[in-house]
């Protein structure tokens, strides 16, 4: 007989109590090896089979690759590791120290983006035997989700794992998710020449070409926002905002260089290599034959995602949790899985309006009902071997 698990809110206090911030900036970014060491210490303890998947960029980063029986098919629990940087003296509380209030919230850094999600998965999986599973059951958990999602290409690069449906915890209030918006995010780059600003023949000014710039994406974003509009989104259209300029040093000399930073969201029905194409060839031409040179870089690149309605998974998860599917504009790792060819869905407890903010918080009811849930889509799909 196995030891039963510490209650879902003591899982989520360990996970909590763990750093584990992943950002582009090398100041914030942390390793998730204790995280995942943790989360593979108690997948073994229930009888999960446990590879701890290193990135190839960082081994101080890793997934974790868990499961529960054997053959063909399956379904895949799988949640991020990671959490964002945070403002310690803006929250109330410690953000590494779980804390219940009178009402039964749980505040805590990643508390309900994404370790409760853990919890919630572990209690369910506890439930059932490897020889119980006509298909297998597989946890999950990914590095870097929060930054450059390198645990999900790791994933789709291996080919692993090999499953025909796949639930992504992130906090959806319950209601299941079968869209989401994709991200482009872009830097351009303008390099001019300096001079004394007392002749503009001295120089070329890099800040007057982002001026050009900025007048293409605004351009750019009228026509994607004609062409293409979807009423399943609380904002319909796709979007462009204009994040961060920085360029030149001094009133008193012609700017150099210019560098800023956007990002697009797409609707599922829009092509990104062809957006990105189109836009590079746009910028291109905006200075050719001049003394301006041009580059756009990608910075992140995360595609839309879609499951059809009418999807086996789509259509359980409906039934169990008496919700109709929804779409969001948020993005998740759903896309590498849709890839790897499984039906896919985002499903997991708590509310996305509290997360990357101070004073993040679950509840325990959150923790339960989605172990509750949970449960019943590995009965449905792995016990029951649903078609």
């Amino acid at each position: 007989m196995v030891a039963p698990l510490p209650d879902a809110v003591a899982l989520t206090r360990a996970l909590v109590a763990q750093p584990s911030v992943s950002s582009p900036d090398p100041r914030h970014d942390q390793p998730n090896r204790t995280v995942i060491d943790r989360l593979a210490e108690w997948c073994e303890h229930l009888g999960f089979r446990v590879e701890v998947m290193p990135l190839p960029q960082d081994p101080s980063k890793a997934n974790l690759l868990a499961t529960l029986g054997d053959g063909p098919g399956g379904l895949v629990l799988t949640g991020h590791s990671d959490t964002v940087p945070f403002d310690a003296e803006r929250w109330a509380t410690d953000p590494l120290e779980l804390v219940e209030d009178e009402r039964g919230r749980l505040f805590g850094l990643g508390s309900a983006d994404m370790k409760g999600f853990f919890a919630a998965a572990l209690h369910a999986a506890s439930r059932f035997r490897a020889g119980q599973l006509k298909e297998p059951l597989v946890l999950l958990a990914t590095a870097d989700e929060e930054s450059t999602m390198n645990g999900a290409r790791a994933l789709l690069e291996a080919g692993r794992p090999t499953a025909t449906r796949a639930v992504v915890g992130e906090p959806t209030s319950l209601t299941p998710v079968r869209m989401h918006k994709g991200i482009l995010m872009q830097a351009v780059r303008i390099q001019g020449r300096s001079g004394h600003s007392s002749d503009p023949a001295n120089g070329a000014s890099a800040l007057e070409g982002m001026h050009r710039v900025l007048g293409e994406l605004l351009a750019l974003r009228a026509e994607l926002q004609a062409a293409h509009r979807d009423e399943a989104f609380r904002v319909p259209i796709p979007t462009l905002n204009l994040g961060r300029i920085e360029g030149g040093d001094s009133p008193n000399r012609i700017c150099g260089s210019c560098h800023l930073t956007f990002d697009l969201r797409l609707l599922p029905s829009m092509d990104p290599p062809a957006i990105r194409a189109a836009l590079a060839e746009r910028l291109d031409q905006l200075f050719e034959g001049e003394a301006l040179e041009v580059a756009l870089e990608s910075l992140t690149d995360v595609p839309p995602f879609e499951t059809p309605a009418d999807a086996p998974l789509v259509r359980a998860a409906e039934e169990l949790s008496g919700q109709p599917s929804r779409a969001v504009m948020f993005c998740t790792e759903s896309p590498f899985f849709r890839a790897m060819g499984m039906e896919t869905i985002v499903l997991g407890g708590g509310s996305i309006d509290v997360a990357h903010q101070p004073n993040e918080h679950t509840s325990r009811g959150d923790l339960e009902r989605a172990a509750e849930l949970y449960a019943q889509l590995i009965q449905r799909f792995c016990v029951e071997g649903a078609a």
